[in-house]
């Protein structure tokens, strides 16, 4: 496989109609205005540097989400958050318009969210803001702060966000397409990624590292841990590929403890075996793990529950950074106080975990662990077959062969022919593995542990136990038994 970087001049001949379609692009045509910008920013507020001490001291960071769409109720948010919600990482969630380049409904709902006096979008319009606009933001606060969004063409997201102080910016060009667009082609995806990726390799290049995060949850609905830990291998190759050096890999928690420690240590150990193996070094690789990402329950003190499970998991598994849900989870956009409950919630657990060691080394784990190498380890391999040294290629193919396929992904270019259930202890398991290239002997291992499950519960596995199991944490379960 080989890999190289989009040629600069490649990049810039790109960068003129990025820039142009929409009137604040032109305020960050000059990249050096960028690049002087963030020299400025205190080291305390670079989030590479945060997640690489974090790492260093064996700590766990605690993020939420959050956005509105007027600047100071931004700020408000944020500055709420960092203190009273004790936050160490601050987010800008981006509104659904502008993650599908519609900036001209932005704009109206800007608009109508100043007269109501209210935010009317679900997240912060940051391109039409635009860098300045960002920059009030990012100064506001004594935290860094992260671009999440959900946009498969972030170019001049990312042009305005990064000129406009943000120092880490998450997505790629699988995990922000497949599980949120329906008609947006891979290999457009993947170009225009490799557009973000060479603008913060070049940042790189001039001495400022900016983190980037690939979405490792991807639809957040029975993700099977190999399924997602490849695609976040995949995205961060393709990162490293484009100079990026600080490295953010994630995972959504499954529910089971075990497959989910084992998941964590596992995405770990391969994607350093991988990013190894194909010649990248002199990277720093971090982890995250996403607090439960499928439907909540409804009354909050069973949400702190489920907050604090995932608390523990993040804990016992180490990792870097945690994204943190509210107890209102079940309802919506919660409030500035319900994410900081949130948090806090997160925090008393970390706080009493911090001395604690918990055994992550039994047969258990090691069972799962060696699963997932293997489930990965044939992905990988089907994938790289598949590229002819164009790895944007091999990926596109693999999604049109159905070798990468995420289960309840609405996109049109995914096979949609793998179905998850859980087991008789809670583990994500194959019903159906479409055309993944998966050996008999885990197959044979996913039945077998799927008819312990039908022999216990007296009934077949269909698909009935798939939804089943969609619905059961916010009943208050984690397998969908039938009553």
């Amino acid at each position: 496989m080989k890999y190289q970087p989009l040629p600069w001049k490649d990049f810039l001949a790109q960068r003129p109609a990025v820039l142009d379609s929409w009137p604040t692009g032109k305020d960050v045509a000059s990249i050096d205005e960028g690049l002087r910008y963030q020299r400025g920013i205190p080291e305390s507020k670079n989030f590479a540097k945060a997640m690489a001490k974090a790492k260093a001291a064996g700590r766990t960071l605690l993020q939420p989400r959050a956005g509105v769409a007027l600047i100071d109720d931004h700020i408000r948010l944020l500055r709420f958050l960092e203190t009273e919600g004790t936050a160490d990482l601050l987010p800008t969630t981006i509104d659904a318009y502008t993650r599908q380049n519609r900036y001209e409904e932005a704009a109206r709902g800007i608009e109508k969210s100043r007269a109501a006096g209210t935010s009317l979008l679900n997240g912060f319009p940051a391109v039409n803001h635009g860098r300045d606009g960002c920059r009030m933001v990012t100064e506001a606060v004594t935290k860094p702060v992260q671009v999440r969004h959900g946009t498969p063409d972030a170019r001049l997201l990312a042009e305005i966000s990064l000129a406009g102080g943000f120092t880490s910016y998450e997505g790629g060009g699988i995990s922000y397409n497949i599980p949120y667009a329906k008609k947006v082609e891979v290999g457009k995806c993947l170009r225009d990624w490799q557009y973000v990726d060479r603008l913060i390799g070049y940042y790189e290049e001039n001495g400022i590292t900016i983190n980037r995060e690939p979405f490792g949850p991807l639809t957040g609905t029975l993700v099977p841990p190999f399924i997602s830990h490849a695609i976040a291998i995949l995205e961060g190759l393709l990162a490293l590929e484009q100079g990026v050096k600080s490295l953010t890999l994630g995972y959504g928690q499954g529910g089971n403890v075990l497959q989910d420690l084992a998941a964590l240590a596992s995405l770990r150990e391969l994607a350093d075996e991988y990013f190894h193996r194909a010649g990248f070094d002199g990277y720093d690789l971090t982890l995250v793990f996403h607090q439960w990402m499928g439907g909540f329950p409804e009354d909050e003190a069973k949400a702190f529950s489920v907050i604090s499970l995932g608390a523990f998991v993040a804990s016992a598994g180490r990792v870097e950074k945690t994204i943190v849900k509210s107890p209102q989870e079940a309802v919506g956009i919660p409030t500035k106080e319900s994410n900081a409950a949130g948090l806090k919630a997160t925090r008393q657990v970390l706080s009493m975990m911090m001395d604690q060691q918990i055994c992550t080394d039994n047969v258990v784990i090691r069972r799962e662990t060696d699963l997932i190498r293997r489930e990965v380890d044939s992905l990988m391999s089907a994938v790289f077959a598949a590229a002819d040294d164009d790895l944007v290629q091999g990926i596109v193919r693999a999604f049109a062969g159905g070798i990468l396929d995420v289960p309840f992904a609405p996109s049109i270019y995914n096979k949609g022919k793998v179905l998850p259930i859980r087991d008789n202890e809670g583990y994500i398991r194959l019903f159906a593995k479409g055309s993944l290239p998966l050996g008999e002997d885990i197959m044979a291992f996913h039945k077998e542990r799927l008819q312990e499950r039908s022999k216990a519960e007296g009934r077949p596995v269909t698909f009935q136990m798939v939804t089943d199991d969609i619905y059961a944490i916010s009943k208050g379960k984690l397998i969908g038994r039938p009553k």
